[in-house]
């Protein structure tokens, strides 16, 4: 499959046989090292999980949630690590993501990602890494990094900057698995755990559609709808109902609205983006980032024009550590592409080709720009 991926857009390497041993043996390694470190971890507190066990049969996380990866990631999310460094360390030491993964995915450098690896991996060495100890108050306070690491990792998989493969349906797989152990548990049983759930679900559904049969990605404008899951979208409906009891508004529930908003739209053109833009407006009240303007932008361009989005990021400079993200570029390119500003829009796109961090994001782009200059 990384094969198929790669080579379309690539073409074939001088020696196929050794590219697919080479690929191969990385994937295998990399899948060791992670579960040789689940079980290194496993092992040195197994005297512990028996004690816990023969003393305690009743106890809450040892009795209930019955997944040692989630265990664990609530005991690497310790609240004397800066939550920075707690996603960092889980994702690098649990999740088996690289540090080129976790710098694009943060939007930090690698550098960035070593300092707060080794920041964290400092402070959990003076405390015990007890899995068993931990109280309903410790749970509900950890609760919170444990829900953004599970973010994190569909987020991974839905659009993966990994080189070989763009998207990584078993990473999409394995967050909604937890996700729903945490959502039918009282230890995860809040709205924003029910909202990160449906936001999961409303993705997972349109998963089929958005790779076409050599492997390349398909705009959500011109995917097949009828390939969406319904189930899937019905089951994010349930979450996203149960997520509305309660006071809190989430990030996840603004996320999980726009992905109805997708789910449920007959067609591209019938989409209420009214009611998405309203939503982006919330999520950047919540958690203010470039990320989220830049994509009420692209809803406010369709559904007012293009040139009432580029006034939403007239005089916004991007951060500095957005400056070596494709994204910003992207958008500006294709704004003032559909303006008719082709020669503006053709430098944004260039810039956004070089800072492409995976070479499906890159054939993405070029034929998107491509078909836009055609039309």
């Amino acid at each position: 499959m990384a094969g198929l991926e790669s080579w379309t857009i690539k073409g074939l390497p001088d020696n196929p046989s050794a590219w697919l041993y080479k690929v191969a043996s990385n994937r295998l390694m990399g899948e060791l090292r992670q579960q040789s470190g689940r079980e290194r971890i496993l092992i040195q507190h197994t005297e512990d999980l028996i004690n816990a066990l023969e003393i305690t049969p009743n106890y809450f996380l040892s009795t209930e949630l019955q997944d040692d990866f989630l265990r664990m990631l609530f005991v690497c999310c310790n609240r004397v690590v800066p939550i920075e460094s707690q996603l960092v360390f889980a994702l690098k030491s649990l999740c088996g993501f690289s540090i080129r993964e976790i710098a694009l995915r943060l939007f930090i450098s690698e550098g960035n990602v070593y300092k707060r690896f080794s920041r964290a991996r400092n402070y959990l060495k003076e405390y015990p890494l007890d899995a068993w100890d931990l109280d309903h108050q410790e749970y509900a306070s950890r609760l919170p990094s444990v829900n953004k690491i599970l973010y994190l990792m569909f987020t991974e998989g839905y659009l993966s900057v990994n080189h070989e493969l763009s998207i990584r349906q078993e990473l999409c797989g394995e967050a909604i698995r937890l996700a729903t152990i945490l959502a039918n548990n009282k230890a995860g049983q809040i709205p924003e755990t029910f909202a990160l759930l449906a936001l999961m679900n409303f993705h997972m559904a349109r998963m089929t559609a958005r790779q076409n049969s050599s492997g390349g990605l398909i705009l959500l404008e011109q995917q097949d709808r009828l390939l969406w899951d319904q189930r899937k979208i019905q089951a994010g409906l349930v979450w996203l109902e149960k997520s509305s009891n309660g006071d809190n508004f989430s990030r996840y529930h603004a996320e999980a609205g726009i992905a109805a908003e997708h789910c449920l739209a007959k067609s591209f053109q019938q989409t209420r983006w009214d009611r998405i833009v309203e939503n982006y407006l919330l999520l950047e009240q919540i958690s203010p980032s470039l990320i989220h303007r830049l994509n009420r932008a692209i809803a406010v361009a369709e559904w007012q024009g293009p040139a009432a989005g580029l006034t939403i990021l007239k005089g916004l400079e991007p951060p500095d550590r957005f400056r070596g993200s494709f994204l910003w570029r992207a958008v500006l390119a294709d704004l003032h592409r559909r303006s008719g500003d082709v020669n503006i829009a053709r430098g944004y796109h260039n810039e956004a080709l070089k800072l492409a961090p995976t070479p499906a994001i890159k054939e993405l782009l070029e034929r998107r720009f491509k078909k836009g200059y055609a039309d």
